[in-house]
């Protein structure tokens, strides 16, 4: 088979086991095991693939078709225009926390500043801050161990082992300092919603999903830790689902925060939530 007839043929088989973008994962999944480019398949297209190119293909396609995430199979995934690990140890992130990051580093003022993300998973959002501000110090806390191991992975493959600490900490639980900005991307998925949810998604962690029989209870106990955390005047960032802003906006207003505000995302949902304290 050439390699047009090979993308044409995954795609085909992806289209059929309801995957999403079938064509975009078959260019994906056929440069990764030919070790090129997306944009170099298409200059060998009429190439004949060898049967040592095509097995391991195969294996990767059947994956993909039995819903394993793409990000699995390829090892990593770009994110704030960073090369992240991504395995199932930590959550695959998603283009919203993105979004996140982008307004969180429009309203860092001190390029020194204080900073600490709550849930960091595989770190994603503490070392693209810690990227973008080089003088900042960054911290990033999890619960779980494994999705610790592979954020401490992502720094040593960025050069920032140096700069970010990851630690073990229940929320703030473990935490003994103060920080300008606290930004959070929490598990907010209620427990009764897993039906929902995609063959790809739950393939994270559980942990990393749901936020408790409602979904936002461990974003409402952040807020309610927050302010122990916060230097006076520090920002608290939140990434929330779709349909909690309201509640939440209230608990913040109820915990004395100011400057309290909210932003959709670029589907246009409310998605962030900001305030500060002191």
């Amino acid at each position: 088979m050439t390699l047009l007839e090979v993308v044409q043929s995954a795609a085909a088989y992806f289209k059929k086991h309801n995957i999403e973008s079938p064509r975009l994962n078959a260019e994906h999944l056929v440069a990764h095991v030919l070790r090129r480019t997306r944009m170099d398949l298409y200059l060998e297209f009429e190439r004949e693939l060898t049967e040592a190119e095509l097995a391991p293909l195969r294996e990767m396609v059947m994956r993909r078709a039995q819903g394993e995430p793409l990000q699995h199979l390829l090892g990593t995934v770009e994110f704030c225009g960073l090369i992240f690990l991504c395995d199932k140890r930590a959550m695959v992130p998603r283009p919203e926390t993105e979004e996140l990051v982008e307004i969180v580093e429009s309203k860092i003022e001190n390029r020194q500043s204080k900073i600490l993300d709550v849930g960091t998973g595989s770190g994603v959002i503490a070392l693209s801050l810690a990227a973008k501000f080089p003088e900042a110090e960054v911290r990033g806390v999890d619960i779980s161990e494994d999705a610790l191991d592979l954020a401490r992975e992502n720094a040593a493959r960025l050069g920032l082992s140096d700069r970010v600490r990851f630690f073990r900490s229940n929320l703030l639980q473990n935490v003994d300092r103060t920080f300008d900005l606290i930004v959070a991307n929490l598990p907010y998925i209620a427990a009764q919603d897993r039906h929902t949810l995609s063959r790809e998604v739950l393939r994270d962690p559980d942990v990393a999903l749901f936020g408790g029989a409602h979904g936002d209870e461990l974003v409402h106990e952040l807020i309610v830790q927050a302010p122990a955390r916060l230097r006076p005047g520090g920002i608290l960032a939140l990434e929330v689902g779709i349909g909690q802003s309201e509640g939440l906006l209230s608990v913040l207003a109820e915990k004395k925060y100011r400057d309290i505000y909210s932003k959709n995302d670029y589907s246009g949902g409310t998605r962030f939530l900001f305030a500060r304290y002191g």
